[in-house]
């Protein structure tokens, strides 16, 4: 099975609760971008992605192990679901810009 429908959903200050949502459709693959303002408001956004018919979820920015779990858990597991993840050179510069 291709690739074909997946979601970003990241953390940005003055986002919208409900998702601030951009999509890119190149034919062949639609990447549904959606912003939210706190790691919590990432539960709805991922279960209308799921609803909408994406076939994974990638969590960034502000996004952890324990954020991809409780959004796994709210989803019943229906797709995957990654978080991005950063190599020990990179702690400190990540937490200078989240912190």
């Amino acid at each position: 099975m291709a690739l074909t429908s997946w979601g970003f959903i990241y953390t940005a200050a003055g986002s919208d609760a409900r998702g601030d949502v951009n999509v890119v459709d190149t034919g062949q693959c639609r990447t549904v971008l959606v912003g939210v303002e706190k790691p919590e408001d990432g539960i709805e956004a991922a279960r209308r992605l799921v609803g909408e018919g994406v076939q994974l979820i990638e969590l960034c920015g502000g996004f952890g192990p324990v954020w991809a779990g409780r959004i796994i858990e709210a989803i019943d597991g229906a797709v995957p679901v990654g978080v991005v993840g950063y190599g020990p050179e990179a702690i400190d510069q990540v937490h200078a810009i989240f912190s």
